[in-house]
């Protein structure tokens, strides 16, 4: 990843903008009720950071001292899309291999993990009701993959 920006050491001061030339998108079905929405873009974003650690930063500390996780090191963009557009994005991010996550419609009856994956695993690819996919890779590959959907408001 490039990042174009150039550290002042003398005060720990960065001088130009950080740009990244990937992109974290997380694309939501928009007829989702608005907890469902949260929960699923928190579960989806668990799944690129645990397998792509380029994506995380370095851990946080306030001033006095006190240590915090690590956090993403881009901004994760939400966008919002028909059931057609989760279709067609699944189906593109399936095709150029791009690191993704995925959650269908039945992992809301689910409670716990292994339940959640043993719903996904009984569904055929093709027949998954994706309400929400987040992938992670270069910016216009993730651009197409999320092509249709729109800013989630």
């Amino acid at each position: 990843m490039s990042t174009d920006a150039t550290a002042d050491t003398t005060t720990d001061t960065f001088t130009e903008p950080v740009r990244f030339d990937t992109k974290i998108a997380v694309l939501l079905r928009d007829d989702l009720e608005p907890w469902q929405r949260l929960n699923v873009t928190s579960f989806l974003v668990s799944g690129l950071g645990s397998q792509n650690p380029e994506v995380i930063g370095e851990p946080y500390e306030d001033a006095d001292g006190v240590l915090y996780l690590p956090m993403f090191r881009q901004p994760v963009l939400v966008f919002e899309g028909t059931k057609e557009v989760l279709v067609a994005a699944h189906g593109r991010a399936l095709g150029r291999a791009l690191p993704r996550a995925v959650f269908t419609s039945d992992l809301f009856a689910t409670g716990n993990d292994r339940d959640n994956r043993a719903a996904v695993r009984a569904v055929a690819t093709a027949e998954l009701d994706v309400v929400g996919l987040a992938v992670y890779g270069p910016k216009n590959a993730v651009d197409k993959v999320i092509k249709g959907a729109r800013m989630h408001p």
